[in-house]
């Protein structure tokens, strides 16, 4: 566990915490501004191609489909914490097979 912990939040301070000074000063520089807004267009990208890639092994059924899609619009509208979420996902799908 602790292992996993450092192999967890060292790069956060590597990478983020201990350069922002560094980062500070530099960030009114346009080219900078333009790569960090190319880097958050890639990660955006990135994410989604995971989503995808998690969706079409997840959703198996009309019922999955049926679920994945209230939590879309769930999210969409309303901000709810993303345990509750799961949660309530995970719930509804042990209804689903329990009354199936």
């Amino acid at each position: 566990a602790g292992a996993a912990a450092v192999g967890v939040f060292l790069p956060v301070y590597l990478f983020v915490v201990i350069p922002y000074p560094w980062f500070d000063r530099i960030s009114a520089n346009p080219q900078v501004k333009a790569f960090v807004a190319g880097v958050t267009a890639a990660a955006a990208g990135a994410i989604a191609g995971a989503c995808l890639v998690l969706a079409r092994r997840a959703i198996v059924d009309a019922p999955a489909l049926a679920i994945a899609l209230a939590t879309l619009g769930i999210t969409w509208r309303v901000k709810v914490p993303e345990p509750v979420l799961i949660a309530a996902a995970g719930a509804a799908g042990l209804f689903v097979r329990w009354a199936g």
